[in-house]
């Protein structure tokens, strides 16, 4: 689902040689639809600043700026471009085509959610933007949970990765935002599905509530006869 070969040593070492543009077009190329380990080039700078060969702020800038401006192209690449070229690229990166409807059913019913939180789970990372496009999310509230979202991706994903940095090395880093994503998954998945549950069951409620036939009010003349 991303491009495998790009292994986390050479994300390491295009770090450490071009800074902070590679973190830049690192997550805003994810955003825009592309497969690539934007959370890992993330995570290496957020590394690299906590052994000091990088400024945090910058590598906190860069990030956001990426994740924004990323999912800015996204969203109108999905709106132009249309569902064919979502298949299109999931075909590329091998990507099944029922996986790609069930998140486009799940965004439509989901979409401020999805935007916001979706940067924390990775394929709908890649995702949430072009499928805001296609599902024709206005943009200012696409514009303003986008920006929240990067804001708030970044700052976790750069922030624990310079602490973390500090006292295990990057793999460790790497490995552990992964289950830190599993959790979040959970949470956002609990956070879409338990409303629907009680949706769904409220509407149920009142469908039999109004199957139940009304009593015949008795006339109290015909009850003295």
């Amino acid at each position: 689902m991303s491009l495998d070969f790009i292994s986390l040593e050479s994300i390491e070492d295009l770090a450490q040689h071009y800074g902070y543009w590679v973190i830049f077009f690192g997550i805003l190329l994810e955003n825009i639809g592309i497969p690539l380990p934007g959370e890992t080039v993330t995570l290496a700078g957020g590394f690299l600043a906590g052994s000091d060969q990088l400024n945090y702020w910058l590598v906190l800038g860069y990030a956001v700026l990426g994740a924004v401006i990323g999912g800015n192209i996204g969203y109108w690449v999905g709106r132009y471009g249309g569902w064919s070229l979502m298949l299109g690229v999931g075909r590329i990166f091998r990507v099944p085509e029922s996986r790609l409807i069930t998140m486009k059913n799940q965004f439509s019913e989901n979409s401020t959610k999805a935007v916001f939180l979706g940067r924390f789970v990775a394929l709908l990372r890649v995702f949430a933007s072009p499928l805001a496009g296609i599902a024709e999310m206005p943009y200012p509230q696409f514009m303003l949970y986008n920006t929240l979202g990067a804001a708030a991706w970044a700052s976790v994903m750069v922030t624990l990765s310079y602490f973390a940095g500090q006292f295990v090395p990057l793999e460790k880093v790497v490995a552990l935002t992964g289950q830190f994503s599993v959790v979040v998954f959970v949470i956002v998945a609990a956070w879409i599905v338990i409303p629907l549950w009680l949706e769904s069951r409220k509407v149920a409620q009142e469908a039999a509530t109004a199957a139940i036939p009304e009593e015949t009010p008795t006339n109290p003349q015909e009850s003295g006869n």
